[in-house]
């Protein structure tokens, strides 16, 4: 994280300029393993190598990126402790905004946008743009929380999950079930069946923990 001697200024542009980092691993833009360019990276962000330092930094204590001595700095390949890790944090949070919920929120609406792009995304067979949709569905429903800390914190694992699914080729069969999942969580939700959406999430979690810990295997056999 920024040091003490970091000016005001300066640590506000290193939260931002990390932040536009995670959402570039969300979208799916930084693949796992890539080695990132300090000086390019700088220079197309519009911030000092100084100012990018302490992102990475930053990035790394967050389990994004990982520093090798003599070699640089890589966008990480979480492994299978992170996915099991990542989805008990999942439940926990998610099971938070199930409990949450109220009739007719913001966030309800916009879960329904995102769902309905999704499944027209999976229509034309976009299987990336339906794992960002994804990943912003499951966001969006956390905002139902109303906090900025759990939303917060919930952003850092949803990149780090995107990371687990950027080292998988073909993901059509990772996203393609929960397209329609997504869809009835959501009636669920927006009925004020909570207690049906509870359960709907429990089983919607193992069956992707299974999935992504079962891709991952063999990815590192």
């Amino acid at each position: 994280m920024p040091n003490a001697e970091t000016s005001e200024g300066e640590g506000s542009l290193v939260v931002v300029t990390a932040r536009r980092i995670r959402e570039r691993l969300i979208a799916g833009d930084l693949p796992p393993g890539r080695k990132l360019s300090e000086a390019g990276l700088a220079a197309e962000l519009g911030v000092s190598r100084n100012t990018l330092r302490e992102v990475f930094r930053l990035l790394t204590s967050q389990r994004l990126l990982t520093y090798i001595p003599n070699r640089g700095v890589f966008v990480a390949a979480p492994h299978e402790a992170a996915v099991i890790d990542i989805y008990r944090v999942r439940l926990v949070i998610q099971k938070g905004a199930i409990a949450a919920t109220t009739p007719g929120h913001p966030a309800l609406a916009r879960m329904r946008e995102v769902s309905d792009r999704s499944q027209k995304a999976g229509e034309r067979g976009d299987w990336p743009l339906v794992g960002t949709l994804n990943l912003e569905f499951h966001r969006t429903m956390v905002e139902l929380c109303e906090s900025e800390r759990l939303s917060a914190c919930f952003e850092l694992v949803l990149a780090e999950l995107r990371l687990v699914f950027g080292q998988v080729k073909d993901t059509a069969h990772l996203h393609a079930p929960f397209i329609e999942l997504n869809a009835a969580l959501l009636s669920a939700l927006e009925t004020g069946r909570l207690a049906e959406a509870s359960a709907q999430l429990d089983s919607y979690l193992i069956r992707s923990e299974r999935s992504v810990l079962a891709v991952i295997s063999r990815i590192r056999r």
